[in-house]
């Protein structure tokens, strides 16, 4: 029977946990807006960790550019807390997902205003049934 859970999944939990936890209380940098972490993917051989995010306020390019010159200091910190024989190098990616899925919800609502049914079908044969 195979694991449900690979060593570099647990490896990228970890990572997630921690690595949040170090940018919301240790880093100090005005730069860096609300940033949520929303996965990290660690390769096989451990050696890179791509590191997603969102951010609820603050600027995107100036987060990115802040996020990988901390990189290092957020690796060395990382070494401290996880007991790893080699640390991942980390990367940033902005995670665009939640703003698609926004503009998908807003497209949604938009299209039931058009058509004029913001009742459920069931609901309608409900009131014809009364």
């Amino acid at each position: 029977m195979p694991k449900d859970f690979t060593r570099s999944d647990r490896v990228a939990d970890q990572i997630q946990r921690e690595l949040a936890e170090l940018i919301r209380l240790e880093l100090k940098d005005p730069r860096v807006g609300f940033v949520t972490l929303t996965g990290v993917e660690v390769t096989r051989d451990m050696s890179h960790a791509k590191v997603f995010y969102t951010l609820m306020k603050g600027d995107e390019a100036e987060t990115q550019a802040t996020l990988d010159r901390s990189s290092g200091w957020l690796r060395s910190q990382l070494g401290k807390r996880i007991k790893l024989f080699k640390m991942p190098e980390l990367h940033f990616h902005y995670d665009r997902s939640v703003e698609y899925g926004m503009s998908l919800d807003k497209l949604i609502d938009q299209a039931m205003e058009m058509t004029g049914s913001d009742k459920p079908a069931d609901a309608d044969d409900a009131d014809k049934a009364d």
